[in-house]
């Protein structure tokens, strides 16, 4: 192997926004500057919320009714007219 062609694994240390300092081994040099870390991040905190915007939940479901209405209405037409 080549001296001098491979990056250095050197200890780092990362900090996050929430003051959270984490230490580990990279090839990048410095202390590595985060937004969010697993101590601060919703889904690992257990704090994540689902948010309905604007109310597309219910929007959704408005929809899926109409066109199981709908296609109710298609399938009793088509019964009918096998009948005649």
């Amino acid at each position: 192997m080549k001296a001098e062609t491979h990056p250095r694994y050197e200890d780092v240390e990362i900090r996050c926004a929430c003051s959270n300092v984490i230490h580990t081994r990279s090839t990048r040099k410095g202390p590595l500057i985060i937004g969010i870390c697993n101590a601060c991040h919703p889904f690992y905190t257990g704090t994540q919320k689902f948010v309905d915007t604007a109310g597309r939940v219910d929007k959704f479901q408005q929809r899926m009714a109409k066109t199981q209405a709908a296609q109710a209405a298609l399938a009793a037409a088509a019964a009918k007219k096998k009948k005649k």
